[in-house]
């Protein structure tokens, strides 16, 4: 899949393109729905598929003190894009100026841009543009004059609620990791870059990789069995998500923290995704480094007893 930066990108090739446009943090059923439907829409006309998505939630720059941590990093999203059919996304800045852009601006622009639109699907309630002044009514009257069909998607309901990213988040939040895999179609993963930490896992002999988590996505403290995948590879895992009270400052930030069993290398800079198999226990402090060493051993005997788990024994 081609990952474009401007939609003048998407003028390419002689084939009109069958658009989907949203946000789409997590990806899920919802939003499915609409891009399955742009990548149907191309296959029937012979057209090419095309994701219209964003380089940061719109709130970053509507509202920065109500920005909502993202489901996946934008990698993570792509290849979810990518996985659907979906032949090109293109991710327009979220800036200020674009912010102030009309909602009919936006489509003039964007057919200008692609050469000719052959059909633009988006979920039922999208709204976009300046002042929201967009919405499924604007697209329809722009449809009839640029000759585009508007596909407006329903929600996806699971237990007669609509499926939401909002519904993910507080299901993530709680713990229920299960719930969150429903709504999203796949299990819910955690993916995060591998960071330089402070060292004290190689120092207490369980070396750990710790996850950048900036802007994203967390579950709640705790200690966890994981499948953790790197380069394409399962490993199982021990994940402890928190503030480590046993070795930490009081006030030391949470953090992400795997240690995968039967594992070495360096995998500084690169991508972990990591799926929850079972909580094994609360985050708690101990009353010594050696006794913490102990609960560990314990923690990591109790990841290779688990089912589910792929990996070396």
């Amino acid at each position: 899949m081609n990952v474009l930066h401007t939609t003048a990108e998407l003028r390419a090739g002689p084939r009109p393109v069958c658009l989907a446009i949203g946000v789409f943090d997590g990806i899920h059923l919802g939003h499915q729905r609409v891009i399955l439907e742009a990548v149907s829409e191309a296959a029937r006309l012979g057209g090419r598929s095309a994701v219209i998505t964003f380089d940061r939630h719109p709130a970053a720059v509507l509202a920065p003190g109500r920005v909502p941590p993202l489901i996946y990093p934008p990698a993570k999203k792509w290849r979810v894009i990518a996985s659907l059919g979906a032949g090109t996304t293109c991710v327009i800045h979220f800036d200020k100026a674009f912010s102030e852009m009309s909602g009919e601006q936006f489509i003039r622009g964007l057919a200008r841009d692609c050469g000719q639109i052959q059909s633009l699907s988006v979920g039922r309630g999208f709204t976009f543009g300046f002042g929201r002044s967009g919405n499924v009514a604007l697209l329809n009257a722009l449809g009839k004059e640029l000759k585009f069909a508007v596909h407006a998607m329903d929600e996806v309901l699971l237990r007669g609620l609509p499926i939401s990213s909002t519904r993910v988040r507080v299901a993530v939040r709680a713990g229920r990791f299960a719930q969150a895999g429903e709504m999203l179609g796949r299990p819910y993963a955690l993916c995060g870059t591998v960071v330089k930490g402070t060292g004290l896992g190689r120092q207490i002999g369980v070396p750990t990789a710790n996850l950048d988590l900036a802007g994203l996505l967390a579950p709640p403290t705790g200690v966890y069995a994981a499948r953790a995948l790197v380069r394409g590879l399962d490993h199982r895992a021990a994940v402890n998500i928190g503030s480590r009270p046993t070795v930490a400052p009081a006030a030391a930030p949470p953090r992400v923290e795997a240690h995968l069993l039967d594992f070495s290398g360096d995998i500084y800079g690169e991508e972990i995704e990591l799926t929850f198999v079972e909580k094994l226990r609360d985050e708690q402090k101990f009353p010594s480094v050696t006794a913490l060493q102990e609960q560990i051993r314990h923690d990591m005997a109790r990841v290779r007893e688990l089912r589910g788990l792929t990996g070396p024994n």
